[in-house]
């Protein structure tokens, strides 16, 4: 039981980094010197809030759902947890200094540079995003965890670029800018880390993490997605790439379903 707990942290740690470094193969097209439309970005951004969505939903919560005996227990646990996670990512969004390419600085006043307040924004749904594989990895669940795995991993590809094209349009080398589209994504390995030790140790949190991480995830793609892919003229494109991601991840769901079993 023991090398199967180890196995499992080993997993959710491995998979947490691979789906953060997927920012910077997203931002390889900026380092190679490709230029991306406005139009396409948020495209792009529509793809990666429907594959966000879909992972939250099939991976997440239906897991956790299946996990409780008592349909009166459904909003003491899931809802409970599913709130937690969206209010954790709204105080982290409150009282962490941090800027947006559009809306500007928000938090508390900061001396720190543009850039670093632009890349604490990415890191402050990051995390939430790592600690969704860890907790899926950590419920013992191979599926689960590949399914998130893979779903935080595809939408991070189109959120490296959304991050490193706008700083090469700032005057940021193409180099600086792709770095720093791999940094944000490497707080990841850090909630994957904590999401599967504190499940793998603490069981019976299971049902309550799945859908923290679920709550935040969703609160990521309302407050901060859908607004960013909508405010420049392309919301219909964008609302279209999002019923395409959120597609091609319920059917990326049903294959490792029937790959690993469940």
């Amino acid at each position: 039981m023991q090398q199967i707990v180890s196995d499992h942290i080993f997993l959710g740690l491995t998979a947490s980094l691979l789906a953060g470094v997927a920012t910077g193969i997203g931002a390889i097209p900026v380092l190679l010197g490709g230029s991306f439309s406005r139009r396409t970005l948020d495209a792009m951004l529509g793809v990666a809030a429907g594959v966000m969505l879909a992972a939250s939903a099939f991976s997440l919560l239906v897991p956790s759902f299946e996990m409780i005996d008592e349909w009166s227990e459904v909003i003491t646990v899931v809802g409970l947890g599913f709130v937690l996670g969206g209010l954790f990512v709204h105080l982290a969004d409150k009282y962490i200094p941090h800027a947006h390419f559009e809306k500007g600085v928000e938090g508390p006043s900061s001396r720190l540079a543009r850039v670093w307040l632009l890349v604490l924004a990415i890191t402050i749904h990051n995390f939430p995003e790592g600690l969704a594989v860890g907790v899926a990895f950590g419920g013992l669940s191979i599926k689960t965890g590949v399914s998130v795995a893979v779903a935080i991993g595809l939408q991070n590809i189109p959120e490296g670029l959304a991050v490193a094209a706008p700083l090469v349009r700032e005057g940021y080398s193409r180099k600086r800018a792709s770095l720093l589209a791999l940094f944000t994504g490497l707080v990841e390995p850090i909630g994957g880390l904590l999401g599967v030790s504190v499940v793998t140790f603490a069981a019976t949190m299971l049902p309550y993490a799945l859908a923290f991480a679920a709550g935040a995830m969703i609160f990521v793609v309302g407050d901060e997605m859908v607004p960013e892919s909508h405010s420049g003229g392309n919301a219909r494109l964008a609302t279209w790439g999002l019923i395409i991601g959120f597609l091609l991840m319920m059917t990326l769901d049903n294959v490792f379903s029937f790959i690993f079993g469940g």
